[in-house]
């Protein structure tokens, strides 16, 4: 297996790349999303943390107010002010930087053969139908209810359980806000879907710099699954969120989460309460 990033580098000057990676073409009648005009990412909701747990009353009604419509009208919103240090989410986006700077020998120790794989290295993941690949290299690893982390580079481990405790927390917290949204108890999805021994998992993404961006891509357009993602952006041009059929460019502060909602979370969402008459019949 070859990564990106040793397709890059050792290509030298790359003008052109493997045909296997031409995602845009006329055969598959998928092409470059078109940026609205209308929306910007000043439009994607903000949800301010500190008010949802040490704001007044008044300030956590309308926080969960504004978390309930966030989820319903976007699927996505912007968590500020949640209590995670800049410096362990600098730290964090550092160190795994430098699992990719591993030599690919020290790297394919942890390729995967399942997606499910408590650790799994890989790059770009082939669609079996279209063979098309994708422009990224990937680390992923479960850290809940037991910690899966690469040994290798020195100290990743010590600060993804610091990171992956911190973002637990969060989650946690905004889960409780959405189950009150809904007008559940706050601890209703928390213990519907005994979080105990639910699955955490932390994945981080390499994109190399490509040669033709008009016909390769990073990752499709897709929706996560399970209930929330945090998302840490690294300040680099390219994620985009949809609404209402547009794409709207996101690029917040460092220091804030993007958060979306996962598919089984939007079931929740949807239908609050066939969710919870299902769950009585359990």
């Amino acid at each position: 297996m070859i990564s990106i990033k040793q397709l890059a580098e050792t290509r030298g000057d790359l003008t052109s790349i493997p045909t296997a990676y031409n995602f845009f073409t006329p055969n598959n009648d998928i092409h470059l999303p078109v940026v609205s005009d209308e929306l910007y990412e000043d439009s994607i909701p903000t949800i301010d943390f500190s008010l949802l747990t040490s704001g007044t009353p008044e300030q956590r009604s309308k926080i969960v107010n504004d978390l309930g419509k966030a989820c319903r009208d976007w699927g996505f919103f912007v968590v500020i002010n949640h209590g995670v240090p800049e410096s362990l989410m600098k730290v964090m986006i550092e160190t795994c930087g430098e699992f990719f700077k591993l030599s690919e020998e020290e790297k394919q120790e942890y390729a995967g053969k399942d997606i499910l794989d408590p650790i799994f290295y890989g790059t770009s993941i082939n669609g079996a139908a279209t063979q098309v690949l994708f422009w990224r290299d990937f680390i992923k690893f479960f850290v809940h209810p037991k910690f899966h982390c690469p040994t290798k580079p020195t100290g990743l481990g010590e600060i993804s359980m610091e990171y992956c405790k911190r973002t637990g927390e969060v989650a946690r917290e905004l889960m409780k806000g959405i189950s009150v949204s809904l007008g559940l108890e706050e601890g209703y999805i928390e213990k519907a879907m005994n979080l105990d021994s639910g699955l955490q998992f932390v994945a981080a993404n390499l994109y190399p710099p490509c040669p033709k961006p008009d016909v390769a891509i990073g990752l499709p357009p897709h929706s996560d699954y399970g209930l929330l993602t945090l998302l840490i952006h690294n300040g680099v041009c390219g994620l985009q969120v949809q609404h209402k059929g547009n794409w709207v460019n996101l690029n917040p502060n460092p220091n804030a989460f993007v958060v979306n909602i996962g598919n089984h979370m939007e079931v929740v969402i949807s239908n609050p309460t066939i969710f919870v008459n299902i769950l009585k019949k359990c």
